[in-house]
């Protein structure tokens, strides 16, 4: 199908659509199927069809394919309905904001249930306490931050409750105006919640185990027909998302201890045929295998073994009674005694079996034939018919920091059910049957911060980037052509600043070579009696400039204009002064990028690329910079942000954003003047806290009003004469990098 065929199933002719279509379109592509962008596009034509607005159904369109990746498909007329529903009830001004936050509710969960509990709690909150559900809106990311799903729900339903006959009151009680809204939420907020934990117990997977894995949190609050267990898969690992404390266990403890247990299990086990052995045969092995996977990381780490022997109960040998099946108390034992030496098990069975494992383990530790083996010899040594008996004993056979080992098993046969237990099965990445363009890079949502309320608006501005379409270069080549007497000018000043690119570094024990000048003084010193001094040898060391520069133009529609005093436009002066600057750099030998900017509503903020960093300045960038454009408006915060993105992993010592701009931000959807410049300002700190320097070149010669409060009393300069532009940026540029 082509791009119109798609165009015409989406029954809507609202305005910007067009803009955006295709960019969305891609990215669908890149997480549903066939039958889910056919869901999804009628999704968009219902909403389109409440009259409710362009706003939601450019946020539909835009937000549906990262809910999907989240999610499900499913989820797509889960939503839709809810939408219907709040219009029907004529709370059309809760869509907006239910359908903004759901994006950071679904990733907050990354669990399809979860994400669903959410909607049946702002269904229930439609028909029951309709007065606070907009204030919920408004306040649910902060509230998922503090507390569990389940913690959520109770308060939510605290709330309705306490409030039923002052409705009036309901949002002051969902906004957190309220004395008792504080004091549930602190009475919630019980143990230790993965959010809170979650960059600590990342680090501590790639510090420890040079891992990094998605962990996904689920929630212990809902009572399903299958209970969610801990457990690791091709999606990542799977855990709680609140651990309270035991005994003297913390909740973070217990997250460690999990965490390390899914780590040895990734590096160290690899999946069985299923179908080659009984039900019976996969507990034994998996026994087996915990304690084999257990031992290696305790030689690694043997601060683990006293963590989960603290969490490992200890059954009581002949505590399962004769009308329960045993199977699960005897291999608790074994396990037990695996991990701990002074286990106080003494069946001759058992300890003739955990002797094998050590010696087993002595000869080649990562052979997972050891798993199976004794797995399958120990079942028929303990085996009894009593292990078929309906009713098992799970009485301290329970190891809460063990993953329930779906991670073992592999099967011939694809399950049908996706929410079967070996979610593997259920987690194919389903693709569409049409190829994708790769040369369309799918959109990037970025937060933005709103200061009336103090807080980010998450995922509300939407980023598309390109690379710039060639042009004609010797356009690039005329206009340096007209700088020659700047260009012998600025040549000086690049020669002096030119690295070395060796520096003699004297004084050492061992070296590249004698400095000849400390051996001599050696020698003197030696014959006058002294002790000489033995750092006589000399090496060198590259001494080079350490920076990365990232040139950021605003590419907004008034640079279309006449500059003053002059007889050329604004953007024709940026090209010769970005042409200019970028043959300097270059003669440097600095890494330099040049990309540009503008916006059309936070939905539409687009990034062009004119030269990567590994790009030397040469015919390609020299004629997409030939063909640069400007149009739109200047959403400067989330450039500032997308562009962090390209800064951020580079290795230089210093990292320098360049924002070359002739106005404050602004764009057409927003009339609150202040709101974009604090957005900025956020950003500009966000980028600092990253190691990024912030310097903004502005030609608005009103800049003294605004720009120091955006980007701090020395991070800027305002140039009152344009024509001096391709004489002044080349020379800032290397005054700050001196």
């Amino acid at each position: 199908m082509t791009l119109q065929d798609y165009r015409n199933k989406l029954r809507c002719s609202v305005q910007n659509i067009d803009d955006i279509f295709d960019g969305c379109l891609c990215e669908a592509k890149e997480v549903m199927t066939p039958e889910g962008i056919e869901a999804w596009l009628e999704a968009a034509s219902r909403v389109c069809g409440l009259g409710r607005g362009k706003e939601l159904v450019l946020i539909l369109l835009e937000d549906m394919p990262e809910i999907v990746r989240l999610t499900d498909e499913q989820i797509i007329q889960d939503v839709t309905e809810l939408a219907e529903t709040l219009s029907a009830q004529l709370l059309g001004p809760a869509i907006n904001p239910f359908l903004t936050t759901l994006p950071a509710v679904c990733r907050r969960f990354e669990n399809s249930d979860m994400s669903r509990e959410w909607l049946k709690l702002v269904s229930q909150m439609a028909e029951e306490a309709k007065e606070g559900l907009i204030p919920l809106l408004g306040r649910v990311v902060f509230l998922m931050n503090q507390l569990s799903i389940g913690g959520l729900k109770n308060w939510i339903h605290y709330g309705i409750r306490a409030y039923r006959e002052q409705p009036h009151r309901l949002g002051d009680f969902f906004n957190l105006e309220t004395a008792d809204a504080y004091a549930i939420l602190q009475r919630e907020r019980h143990g230790t919640l993965y959010i809170d934990h979650e960059r600590q117990l990342k680090l501590s997977l790639r510090a420890l185990w040079d891992l990094t894995i998605e962990c996904r949190p689920y929630s212990l609050a809902f009572d399903t027909l299958r209970q969610p267990r801990p457990h690791l898969d091709q999606l990542g690992f799977h855990l709680p998302d609140v651990y309270d404390d035991i005994t003297d266990v913390t909740g973070i403890q217990r997250y460690h201890a999990m965490i390390a247990h899914m780590a040895a299990h990734h590096l160290w086990s690899k999946p069985y045929l299923a179908d080659n052995f009984s039900s019976f045969q996969h507990l034994t092995i998996e026994t087996f295998e915990d304690a084999r996977v257990e031992t290696l990381a305790i030689r690694r780490y043997p601060g683990l073994r006293p963590l989960w022997q603290s969490l490992h109960p200890i059954p009581k040998n002949g505590a399962c009674p004769e009308e329960y099946a045993c199977i699960r108390h005897k291999l608790a034992m074994l396990s037990r005694a695996c991990l701990d030496p002074a286990h106080p098990y003494t069946d001759p069975v058992l300890l003739e079996y955990v002797e094998k494992f050590y010696q087993r383990m002595d000869e080649d530790p990562y052979n997972t034939a050891i798993s199976t083996e004794l797995g399958v010899a120990y079942l028929t040594k303990i085996y009894d018919h009593n292990f078929r008996k309906p009713k098992v004993w799970f009485e301290d056979t329970e190891v809460s920091y063990r993953d329930d080992n779906r991670y073992l098993w592999m099967f011939l046969e694809d399950t049908d059910d996706e929410d079967d237990f070996h979610s593997d099965h259920g987690a194919s990445n389903h693709k569409p049957d049409e190829a994708v363009d790769d040369n369309v890079l799918p959109p990037q949502h970025y937060p933005e911060w709103d200061y009336q309320i103090q807080s980010y608006r998450p995922d509300w501005a939407t980023v598309y980037e390109a690379i710039q379409a060639p042009g004609d270069p010797s356009l690039i080549d005329r206009l340096l052509e007209k700088h020659q007497l700047l260009a012998k000018q600025l040549r000086k000043i690049v020669d002096l600043l030119k690295p070395q690119q060796r520096k003699r570094v004297r004084y050492q024990h061992e070296g590249d070579d004698l400095d000849l000048d400390m051996l001599i003084r050696a020698m003197t010193d030696f014959r006058a009696g002294c002790v000489p001094d033995t750092r006589f040898y000399q090496s060198h060391v590259k001494d080079g400039r350490d920076i990365a520069v990232l040139l950021l133009l605003d590419l907004s529609e008034s640079i279309n204009d006449t500059a003053e005093g002059g007889d050329c436009s604004i953007l024709q002066l940026s090209q010769e002064a970005v042409s200019m600057l970028a043959w300097a750099v270059e003669s440097l030998g600095d890494p330099f990028a040049i990309a540009g900017f503008s916006s059309n509503t936070r939905h539409e903020v687009r990034y062009t690329h004119f030269k990567g960093f590994t790009e030397s300045w040469g015919d390609i960038p020299k004629s997409r910079l030939a063909a640069m454009q400007a149009g739109y408006s200047t959403r400067m915060g989330t450039a500032l942000r997308h562009a962090g993105k390209y800064l951020e992993p580079r290795r230089e010592e210093k990292k320098l954003l360049l924002v070359l701009s002739d106005g404050e931000p602004s764009d057409i959807d927003v009339q609150d003047i202040h709101y974009l410049k604090n957005d900025t300002h956020i950003a500009v700190n966000e980028l600092e806290r990253q190691g990024i320097t912030t310097y903004c070149i502005t030609l608005d010669a009103q800049a003294d009003s605004y720009v120091s409060d955006i980007f701090g009393a020395s991070h800027y300069t305002v140039i009152d004469r344009l024509e001096r532009l391709p004489e002044k940026l080349p020379q800032l540029f290397m005054a700050l990098t001196r």
